[in-house]
């Protein structure tokens, strides 16, 4: 798969986006034209099962359905093989090609009264209901709920609404169209599409979308083989959990840098719509229903992990972007397991609530990575007793710091920090990655090169001059567990002393030669005559 194909691909369906969205914002566009991709996904998907089911049949799926009364066994046995290889069923009048040819001809292509709108609602509910006893029921329920047929957005009139709905439909098979997509291409376009409505959501992009470049940083950190990073080597990663998964973006570049070598994924999202985002983005990437687990609800007053396995899940690899110094409730949590020994955090920052949440379920071979603001590092209170905890534990494995205006919803710089239960160097790794970005029209990136230093600057756990240094837990202690970079990693430039002779000369110099240039200028003037300064 080439991510030339992908990206040109994702640019195709930006520009479609962007003329067919008119003045609505993008974050408002956002659910119908990834909705109707996803929906297209589905579709293709199924007719490809379905061939494969009927090879030997006597006539197409549209022929068998054309006569339900007759070909009732064979319709129930095709829909219950589709379940169990797809987890969904559909009819021919609920496949994309069906709405497609409504769009063109502006008509119910099965001579009905109902509108593209009733169609298009029928089938997303037979989509759903069909899963119902399914195992994947909880990845499909509720998938098309935020796409909104009566809002005023797509029209004033029934007629207007029906119009933009055929023109997104057209235009999106048409720009699917002019691409020969093989298995990974519609989803990495789908990513990248993601990623163009998030540089144009502005704040509202920090719910669902973590710049890619951080995403690939976190994921080739958490896949490095833990008994020994600097090799290189990606590990076999049995249970993956981000608790705030937005898009599920960071665990799809786990399950890249692993090349799939990933058992189950687990997220959890409180954002309805961003939850239903990442249950297509996975399924999108041919991730199977039956290895991924997507929860919806509050990870930190509902966490969903309790239930499964007698609260004894743990993880191999844990990703996250947490909302920044979040607001919360610690009320009634003082009992609970994941805060135990440490004390709760305040009301005001959630920040380690997220970090015990993850070093709980953390298994103790495991590696996990998280962006947090860098109130983090030295914050005092119950947070500075929490980070004392933690670090005399031996928890913490490495911090990293990035540049400022990297994410779409805020300007502030970040830092990663990597956790591990089994410590095997007895130190913390300060990285100072803050100053090396590149300049683009809204925001600052990171090039292949900066995340490339980044990572072979971990996994070598190297030195490097005024860039990263090792430093011992009795040195962090000596610090008073303040974590703030600049006291371990002096980026400072040093002062140039000059011997004041050497300036003296200089200036000599320069004053032989002013005095110089000087005479053949008088004496240029004089050869033609023209007047010149004493």
């Amino acid at each position: 798969m080439s991510n030339e194909q992908a990206k040109a691909l994702g640019k195709t369906l930006w520009a479609i986006a962007n003329t067919l969205r008119g003045s609505m914002d993008a974050d408002q566009f956002r659910d119908y034209m990834l909705g109707f991709i996803f929906f297209k996904f589905l579709s293709d998907k199924y007719e490809i099962f379905c061939e494969t089911l009927l090879t030997d049949a006597d006539g197409s799926l549209k022929d068998i359905y054309s006569d339900p009364v007759k070909n009732a066994e064979t319709i129930h046995a095709i829909e219950e093989e589709c379940k169990k290889g797809v987890g969904y069923s559909l009819a021919p009048q609920h496949l994309w090609g069906n709405f497609v040819e409504f769009s063109k001809n502006k008509k119910n292509p099965y001579d009905t009264d109902k509108n593209i709108m009733e169609e298009l609602r029928d089938t997303f509910k037979h989509i759903e209901e069909s899963t119902i006893g399914l195992t994947s029921a909880e990845d499909i329920d509720g998938l098309f709920g935020e796409i909104e047929f009566n809002s005023q957005r797509l029209g004033a009139s029934a007629k207007e609404k029906s119009e933009m709905l055929y023109n997104i439909i057209s235009e999106l098979d048409s720009g699917l169209g002019k691409h020969n997509l093989d298995e990974d291409e519609l989803g990495d376009a789908y990513e990248y599409l993601i990623g163009e409505f998030a540089s144009n959501s502005g704040k509202k992009a920090g719910e669902f979308y973590t710049p890619q470049r951080v995403s690939t940083i976190l994921a080739k950190i958490v896949s490095l083989d833990p008994s020994d990073p600097s090799s290189g080597k990606t590990r076999h990663i049995k249970r993956l959990y981000d608790p705030t998964c937005g898009s599920a973006s960071l665990l799809f570049n786990v399950y890249h840098e692993t090349n799939k070598n990933v058992g189950e994924i687990y997220g959890q999202e409180k954002n309805i719509t961003t939850y239903n985002l990442a249950r297509m983005n996975l399924l999108l990437h041919h991730i199977p229903y039956q290895n991924f687990h997507v929860f919806q609800g509050d990870t930190l007053t509902g966490n969903q992990l309790e239930k499964i396995e007698n609260n004894k899940i743990r993880f191999d690899a844990i990703v996250a972007n947490p909302p920044f110094s979040l607001k919360w409730d610690p009320s009634n949590m003082e009992s609970d397991d994941r805060f135990r020994g440490y004390g709760l955090p305040p009301q005001s920052t959630a920040d380690f609530a997220f970090i015990l949440h993850m070093l709980y379920y953390l298994a103790e071979t495991g590696t996990l990575a998280v962006v947090v603001p860098h109130g983090v590092l030295f914050r005092s209170g119950s947070e500075g007793q929490i980070r004392e905890s933690i670090i005399k534990k031996g928890y913490l494995d490495a911090v990293i710091g990035l540049p400022s205006n990297l994410f779409y919803s805020t300007g502030i710089p970040v830092c990663v920090l990597v956790f591990k239960k089994c410590d095997r160097f007895k130190d913390v790794l300060f990285i100072d990655a803050s100053k090396e970005f590149e300049k683009e029209k809204r925001q600052n990136v990171l090039t292949e090169e900066h995340i490339e230093k980044i990572v072979n600057t971990y996994q070598q756990r190297a030195e490097v001059d005024k860039y990263a240094t090792r430093v011992t837990y009795e040195q962090i202690a000596e610090n008073n567990y303040n974590l703030n970079i600049p006291r371990y990693v002096d980026t400072s430039k040093e002062e140039m002393i000059l011997d004041p002779q050497v300036i003296v000369n200089a200036y000599k110099e320069l004053k032989t030669q002013e005095l110089t240039i000087d005479a053949k200028i008088k004496i240029m003037c004089a050869e033609f005559g023209a007047p010149c300064w004493d």
